[in-house]
């Protein structure tokens, strides 16, 4: 994809369905008694995935556009799978598939592309192992059998890091298990969940009672969400928000373009997934918000943004326990960087290294192609106000990477070129499309 800078980004927007809600949706919808079904269904490659995994376990799955409709098999009701559950690229997929697998009376396997067989899945073994499941697998990858117990024992596990997927696993887990299963957050400095919580809404909406508390030493926080194993589900009719991550490739490109005006209409504005908001603002962005269905169980409603950055001049920092919430924004937040008076330092980030590529490595080698001064650190990076060049970039094969290099050849000087830019797919395949509509 060749890309040309722009003067400016204006109009308006509608994002496709979040991915990590929709995943969420489909999962547990396959689980529960009766019909699910959701409106405005992400149409990414990896929540196409998910659905396939669910279909395999025999739940029926019928599709129309971004309509999906699930008759759910209930709790007792997945059957074993006739081959090799393929997860495709998708991380969200293989470890919240795991939590539900691991509390079957039968083995399975999961798999996926050579990206996703990169990624490390001992997070989840550690506790599902400890409530009765066991595990083969080369070096904690996938592929991975799964030998399932059912029931699976309650456990309260203290999670070394803050992930919503780790999270969301043991959740699911805790359905299959006897008695009930605690979550403990490591220790925050404020209360409440540390990091994205569209399992426990979702739960929620399908009629699970979750009990959450905050439990406070030394003036920090453990956030503690527990589960029920005799918990029933009820399909449910869900509506997706759009992707607010997918927004934030559009709310840096016009802020760092005087005169844009762009408006996000109908984007989850979930505040565990709304921290790039509050960065880009913090760090001078003009953007505001307003939600418009406060009784869902995703809030969702609007985001504007209009050109122009009033930097408060030092290195803006972003690190600690903001990072588990904007780990997917953080590509796109280098790019901002480069806007920046005194320029943007990343730590406590190497969760990074373990995407769909080493966003660590793709970030500092991309804009160190666009002439952008940039530092590597093992847990992040630092980057300096910068004039960037229009270059040859490569996506490595990570559509966060293809978006958001996408963005800096937009505000950079001459012609650049994204290679590999067809995985946007993988999360939005309409992006180049919807930024064709607002780049004047």
């Amino acid at each position: 994809m060749k890309i040309r800078p722009t003067s400016k980004v204006k109009g308006k927007v509608r994002l496709p369905g979040d991915k990590s809600i929709s995943h969420r949706a489909a999962i547990i919808g396959a689980i529960a008694e009766g019909r699910t079904r959701i409106s405005n269904f992400a149409a990414s490659a990896d929540c196409a995935s998910t659905l396939e995994c669910v279909s395999a376990l025999g739940a029926s799955v019928t599709r129309s556009g971004d309509e999906v409709t699930i008759e759910g098999v209930g709790k007792n009701g997945p059957q074993k799978p006739s081959g090799v559950l393929n997860c495709g690229n998708s991380g969200t997929t293989a470890r919240l598939l795991a939590g539900v697998l691991a509390g079957q009376p039968f083995n399975s396997i999961l798999d996926g592309d050579s990206s996703l067989r990169g990624r490390p899945m001992q997070r989840v073994i550690a506790p599902l192992s400890l409530m009765g499941a066991r595990f083969d697998s080369e070096e904690d990858n996938l592929p991975m059998t799964i030998h399932g117990t059912s029931p699976l024992k309650a456990i309260r596990y203290k999670m070394p890091v803050a992930s919503a997927q780790v999270k969301s696993c043991v959740l699911l887990a805790g359905l299959f298990a006897e008695g009930t299963t605690i979550l403990a957050s490591p220790p925050d400095d404020v209360p409440g969940p540390s990091s994205r919580n569209h399992t426990e809404l979702m739960l929620r909406n399908f009629g699970v009672p979750l009990t959450e508390r905050n439990v406070e030493s030394d003036g920090r926080f453990v956030h503690e969400v527990s589960i029920d194993g005799p918990s029933p589900l009820s399909g449910r009719d869900v509506n997706i928000p759009g992707d607010v991550s997918g927004s934030a490739f559009f709310l840096v490109a016009a802020a760092c373009l005087e005169g844009s005006d762009l408006t996000i209409e109908n984007v989850g504005l979930n505040p565990t997934r709304t921290a790039v908001i509050d960065v880009l603002r913090e760090l001078g962005a003009s953007i505001q918000t307003v939600v418009e269905n406060e009784n869902e169980p995703e809030p969702a409603g609007k985001i504007r943004v209009r050109g122009g950055i009033e930097s408060a001049g030092g290195t803006g920092i972003v690190s600690g326990g903001r990072i588990a919430n904007l780990i997917d924004e953080l590509p796109v937040l280098a790019v901002f960087g480069t806007k920046l008076e005194g320029g943007l330092e990343v730590r406590g980030a190497k969760e990074l290294r373990y995407k769909e590529s080493d966003r660590i490595r793709a970030v500092v080698t991309n804009l160190k192609r666009m002439g952008a001064e940039i530092e590597e650190f093992d847990d992040g990076f630092r980057v300096a106000r910068s004039n960037l060049k229009g270059a040859r970039m490569d996506s490595y094969g990570d559509h966060r990477i293809a978006m958001a290099f996408t963005v800096a050849a937009l505000v950079a000087e001459g012609e650049s070129e994204i290679v590999g830019s067809d995985c946007v797919s993988i999360s939005f395949p309409g992006f180049f499309h919807s930024l064709q509509d607002v780049v004047k």
